[in-house]
């Protein structure tokens, strides 16, 4: 009975720190989903692009289906006039700046940017659920010495289409 009373104290200002701390407003940013709870089909045609890079509107559009399918869990109507959403996109900016240089003076790593305008509306009601007409996404990548330069930024935009992908799902089921 004495370990009790000895220890009471410490036991209730533990307790006490604790339902403190979980009351403070701790909560996830993001909780504000754009995503309407019954929205299971679709629209996604093919980004526009006015970059000037090629394919790269593919490459995004297929990144972005991918990611769509995967975390949210819908399907993808061709058809606009049989799907219940729309996410429509256009590349308005592709750049690619050398940003670290090697002792000989040539580059070696660089950092890519892509900007984007994209729009996702509900079609059941011509809703915009969510809009963003400077949607970036920004990306590093090296080129070591030797290696093909074409070759070594083909395969970073290919990395940055899924990162971009997965950001811009993110910002639509978590409201980020």
């Amino acid at each position: 009975m004495q370990f009790f009373k000895k220890y009471i104290s410490s036991w209730l200002l533990l307790a006490l720190v604790v339902i403190s701390v979980s009351a403070c407003g701790y909560q996830l940013r993001g909780r504000g989903s754009v995503w309407p709870p019954g929205m299971k089909r679709i629209c996604v045609p093919v980004f526009n692009n006015s970059s000037g890079r090629f394919e790269l509107d593919l490459k995004l559009t297929r990144s972005v289906i991918n990611e769509l399918i995967a975390r949210a869990r819908v399907s993808i109507e061709p058809d606009q006039n049989k799907a219940q959403g729309l996410l429509a996109g256009e590349i308005t900016s592709f750049k690619v700046q050398p940003i670290a240089f090697s002792s000989e003076g040539a580059a070696s790593r660089y950092k890519i940017t892509v900007v984007t305008s994209v729009v996702f509306t509900d079609l059941l009601t011509d809703q915009i659920l969510f809009a963003d007409d400077n949607f970036t996404y920004v990306d590093e990548y090296e080129v070591p010495a030797g290696l093909d330069y074409e070759t070594m930024e083909n395969q970073a935009i290919d990395r940055l289409a899924e990162k971009f992908a997965r950001q811009l799902v993110v910002s639509l089921l978590e409201g980020f």
